[in-house]
């Protein structure tokens, strides 16, 4: 059963570009690569040969993978989010009750989660438990190291 998925513009632009790459670049790069090992001799001996078509069977199956993500893809329309809450694309600022820090997440899909760049799945422990969520309430998060507790501070869409 396939899901649907929610993308910002950015996200869907890289899936696509992704997709591209893997079809005009590296699918025509296994089959040349399966060529050029079928030119060395016996198939049945040629371990060669067997690593390029296992390269060309993931290959074929990331690109499945990521066809059936991009037609289930659908577009986040930024102009109707409700800005008094906690939804993908927030921006949220939250303040750890337990030692005071703030810490400032964008909510975005799981696809698109970096937590480097500050940005936080919707669907990961913290992302589920400040959805829906306004300014000044109290988040309770159950994380495998035990319970946290955030307050939201500030909540804005760039």
């Amino acid at each position: 059963m396939s899901t649907v998925s929610y993308y910002t513009a950015e996200g869907l632009k890289k899936l696509r570009e992704e997709l591209d790459y893997l079809k005009s670049v590296m699918r025509p790069k296994a089959s040349a690569d399966i060529a050029e090992a079928r030119d060395k001799g016996d198939l049945s001996e040629n371990a060669e040969y067997d690593a390029a078509k296992e390269a060309q069977g993931m290959l074929e199956m990331r690109i499945a993978k990521l066809e059936e993500v991009h037609s289930n893809a659908r577009l986040i329309d930024e102009t109707h989010l409700d800005l008094s809450k906690v939804l993908v694309l927030s921006n949220v600022k939250i303040k750890n009750q337990t030692n005071g820090m703030e810490m400032k997440y964008t909510l975005v899909a799981e696809s698109e989660a970096d937590l480097k760049t500050g940005k936080i799945s919707v669907t990961s422990p913290i992302g589920k438990g400040l959805l829906g969520k306004s300014v000044g309430e109290f988040a309770e998060i159950t994380v495998p190291n035990g319970v946290l507790k955030f307050e939201i501070l500030e909540i804005s869409r760039d």
